[in-house]
């Protein structure tokens, strides 16, 4: 029998600071004082809400011994226990929710691919904050009011979609609501109604302008200037592919469903150099993805948030599985930046004793040039050994890509110590699922 919680009272909705002229939220550049002085108050309240409502993080607030007036300042986050994947899985479907369900103006839901879907609900101020946060990160990205935007997110369960949709709107700009797929109407409509953002994974982009230059047309020549990616991690490499592909700006949007959706953090175009945390709603940390123990500034683990501003659904320290680091911020001094997300801790292969991530095998793809950046790592272990296949599509203008293959078998052992097949396939191969690849495929334990 699932454990209830107790008595959800009506909870007055958090104050919101009114946007300041020219559409910046005062917080975005308050003074370093001011915003830790908000976070800590906000944190408070989320250690009591989490404490109250959530079941499971009483249980382990208890075994840990503590309570959420044994938080006095930020640092004392670091004596809380975790939130995992796992707990809201465990809470399914509506456990782990802080306010009475009259209260829940909508849900979200993971695929559940690879276990039990986790739900998550938003408040009518939840879905404001949402939009609020997204329109702050096109803003960053140079997206203005009046702007026509082209969301290829997928809608529906997938948090991608509704959430730059009406974050789009939120900022004053004109929607176009593609969703995924349908790539040759997609470039029909990229045409005909001239946007000049788009909203997107960075590996749809690419299938975009595959079926671009299939139609015989130059990806240069669009009215896009800007490309808003997210949903699955990205190189350097790929950033640099895209703006010569299309001519444009490529930013990064970080979010995920359990956290908020897209909107946890944005990249300001003016310095391409990180998403900047909105850390007047998210707390972030950086935690030993094989233990517990928190990092510094600058060092490289495992991503961990907590919310401060939502109400539904409060997250006190979620453990992401996205590796990644938190910096100084630049675009936005009081606010840290995110280094790129170099992979999930739960996406590292150990191949032979090698460890890698399919972020590695994009860079060296993407020094091949009759190679697309679609590929698959397919692992198999006929006997007792792993073997590593990597599936690539070759573009479609490469011509006799016959040579792609052994290049790129001789850079993966070159770069990452590891022997691997290479199979080039033809464009449009591998399989997509909401604007993404599926990246690896393990059959070593069927």
């Amino acid at each position: 029998m699932t454990e209830q919680a107790t008595p959800r009272a009506v909870v007055p909705p958090l104050p919101r600071p009114a946007p300041a002229a020219g559409g910046a939220d005062p917080l975005e550049t308050a003074p370093p004082e001011v915003l830790r002085e908000h976070q800590l108050r906000l944190l408070r309240r989320t250690l009591r809400r989490a404490y109250d409502a959530q079941p499971f993080y009483r249980r382990k607030c208890e075994a840990a011994g503590v309570v959420p007036e044994d938080c006095r300042e930020l640092d004392d986050i670091a004596r809380f226990p975790f939130t995992t994947k796992q707990d809201l899985r465990d809470a399914y479907p509506f456990d782990a929710f802080a306010v009475p369900m009259d209260q829940v103006a909508r849900v979200h839901a993971s695929s559940g691919t690879t276990g039990q879907a986790t739900v998550v609900g938003y408040t009518r101020g939840d879905l404001e904050t949402w939009a609020e946060l997204v329109a702050r990160c096109i803003r960053a990205a140079g997206g203005r009011p009046g702007e026509k935007v082209h969301v290829a997110y997928g809608y529906g369960l997938f948090t991608g979609g509704l959430g730059a949709h009406y974050g789009a709107e939120r900022l004053g700009c004109t929607v176009i609501p593609m969703s995924g797929g349908q790539t040759a109407r997609q470039v029909q409509l990229i045409q005909d109604l001239r946007p000049e953002t788009i909203m997107v994974t960075p590996s749809y982009l690419l299938t975009i302008a595959d079926e671009f230059r299939r139609q015989g047309i130059d990806p240069r020549t669009t009215s896009l200037r800007t490309a808003i990616l997210g949903a699955e991690p990205w190189t350097e490499d790929m950033r640099a592919e895209i703006e010569e592909t299309f001519a444009l700006d490529a930013v990064d949007i970080y979010g995920l469903s359990e956290v908020l959706g897209p909107g946890v953090a944005g990249e300001c175009v003016e310095t391409k150099d990180g998403p900047h945390v909105w850390e007047d709603h998210f707390l972030p940390e950086i935690v030993d993805p094989l233990g517990d123990t928190p990092l510094p500034d600058g060092q490289t683990g495992e991503l961990v948030f907590t919310s401060l501003t939502k109400e539904a659904l409060p997250i006190v320290r979620y453990r992401t599985r996205d590796l990644s680091r938190l910096l100084p911020g630049t675009a936005r001094p009081s606010m840290r930046r995110m280094g790129r997300v170099a992979g999930r801790s739960d996406d590292m292969l150990i191949v032979r004793g090698v460890n890698l991530f399919p972020s590695q095998i994009e860079e060296l793809v993407l020094r091949v040039p009759a190679l697309a950046p679609h590929f698959q790592l397919v692992l198999t272990r006929p006997d007792r050994m792993d073997e590593l296949t990597v599936r690539v599509e070759h573009r479609p203008d490469a011509g006799d890509a016959d040579a792609a293959g052994p290049a790129l078998r001789h850079a993966i052992k070159e770069h990452l110590g590891v022997t691997a097949d290479v199979e080039v396939v033809a464009p449009q191969t591998l399989e997509r699922s909401v604007g993404k690849l599926r990246r690896v495929v393990d059959h070593r334990h069927r």
